[in-house]
C-alpha cells in the first residue's frame, strides 16, 4: 500500500511540473522593423481597430528634441505599413503617444507636450479622431500642469490614468489617480496615491473581478518596480516592491487569467525589451522572452490577436533607433 501511494504522489508532482512548464512557454515567431524614417523613432503603442492595425510613436531628431511629433501608421496585415497622420506642435516636444478607443467609437491619443527649459516642463494632452485616424482635432490639455497622465485605460466606460509629477528630482515625484467619463475632462480621484515617492510610468489592468493591478516604474532607492493592487472604486492602493528595475511598462491579461508584462529590463548588465510573467501574489516579474533589442529600447504596445501576442516596441540595436513589431506564440492558449 505504501508503494502504491508513493507512486501516485510521484506521478502527481511530475504531471504538475510538466503542465506548469507547458503553460508558461512563449515562442518568439518573428520580429521585424516596421518604421525608421526619422532620426529617432520611439515610445510606441499598438491597437487593432475595425480590422486594421494602428501603431503610434514619437518621431524626432533625438531622444529629446523640440521637433518631437506623433506619427500614426496603419496596416491590414502587420507587414506593410503606411502613415496616415502626423501630429505636430509649434510649441511642444510631443512625447509618448498612447492610443485607445473611446466608448463612443472614436480613436483617442494621449501623450505629453514638453518644454525643456521651463519650470513646468510637461503638460498632458489628448487628441481625438472620428475618421479612423486620418484627421485629429487640435488637442486638449488634460489633468494638472506638471503632471504626466502617462497611459489612459478605459474600464466600464470610464477612463482612468495615473499621473506623476515631473520635478527634475525624480526621487521626489508623487502620483495621482485621475478619472474621466469622456477622456477629455479629468477629475482627481486620488490626490496622492500611496506609492513611494519617485514612481512614474504606469500601466493598469482591470481584472474580471473588477479589481485593479498597477505596474509602476520607480526611480528612487533600488529602482525596483512597484506593484499595486486596488478594489473598486480604486481610492485605496497597496504597493509592494518587486524584484527588478523596469522602464516603459505595459501589461495584458490572457483569457486564462495569467498576466504578461512587456518592459525594459536591466538585469545582468544588459538593457533589453522583454516579456515577463507577472506573479501578483509574490510581486515578481519572471522574464520569459527577450525581444531582439538593446540600448535605447522599450515602451511597448500589446495586443492579443488570433491566439498570438503582437508587441510593438522601439530599439537602437540595429544602427538607429527604430520601431519594431514582434509576434509571440503562447503555448496552450486557445484562439
Amino acid at each position: 500500500m505504501k508503494q502504491f501511494i508513493t507512486v501516485i504522489i510521484l506521478c502527481f508532482f511530475s504531471t504538475s511540473i510538466v503542465f506548469s512548464a507547458e503553460k508558461s512557454e512563449l515562442v518568439l515567431l518573428e520580429a521585424n522593423r516596421i518604421w525608421d524614417k526619422a532620426s529617432h523613432n520611439a515610445f510606441t503603442d499598438l491597437l487593432r481597430f475595425n480590422g486594421k492595425w494602428y501603431c503610434v510613436f514619437r518621431e524626432g531628431s533625438a531622444h529629446v528634441s523640440a521637433d518631437g511629433s506623433l506619427r500614426v501608421i496603419t496596416s491590414t496585415d502587420g507587414k506593410k505599413w503606411e502613415s496616415i497622420a502626423l501630429i505636430t506642435s509649434p510649441k511642444y516636444d510631443l512625447r509618448d503617444a498612447k492610443i485607445s478607443v473611446t466608448p463612443d467609437g472614436r480613436l483617442m491619443l494621449n501623450g505629453a507636450g514638453m518644454l525643456a527649459d521651463e519650470k513646468t516642463r510637461y503638460y498632458s494632452m489628448c487628441w481625438f479622431s472620428s475618421d479612423g485616424g486620418h484627421t485629429w482635432d487640435a488637442g486638449t490639455q488634460i489633468g494638472d500642469p506638471g503632471f504626466w497622465l502617462w497611459r489612459v485605460h478605459w474600464h466600464k466606460k470610464m477612463a482612468y490614468t495615473m499621473g506623476y509629477s515631473t520635478e527634475r528630482d525624480r526621487t521626489t515625484r508623487s502620483l495621482r489617480l485621475y478619472k474621466s467619463c469622456d477622456g477629455k475632462n479629468y477629475e482627481t480621484l486620488v490626490k496622492k496615491v500611496a506609492a513611494p515617492a519617485g514612481c512614474g510610468e504606469d500601466t493598469i489592468l482591470f481584472l474580471k473581478d473588477n479589481s485593479a493591478v498597477c505596474l509602476l516604474r520607480y526611480a528612487a532607492g533600488n529602482k525596483h518596480a512597484q506593484l499595486g493592487t486596488s478594489k473598486a472604486p480604486y481610492t485605496k492602493w497597496n504597493f509592494r516592491s518587486m524584484n527588478v528595475p523596469i522602464g516603459g511598462p505595459n501589461m495584458i491579461q490572457l483569457p486564462d487569467g495569467r498576466i504578461l508584462a512587456a518592459t525594459r529590463l536591466y538585469r545582468k548588465g544588459k538593457v533589453r525589451t522583454s516579456l515577463s510573467w507577472v506573479d501578483v501574489e509574490n510581486a515578481k516579474l519572471i522574464e520569459a522572452v527577450k525581444l531582439p533589442s538593446g540600448g535605447d529600447t522599450s515602451y511597448p504596445g500589446m495586443v492579443l490577436h488570433n491566439g498570438e501576442l503582437w508587441v510593438s516596441y522601439y530599439s537602437s540595436h540595429e544602427e538607429k533607433t527604430a520601431i519594431y513589431l514582434a509576434k509571440v506564440k503562447i503555448s496552450g492558449l486557445k484562439r
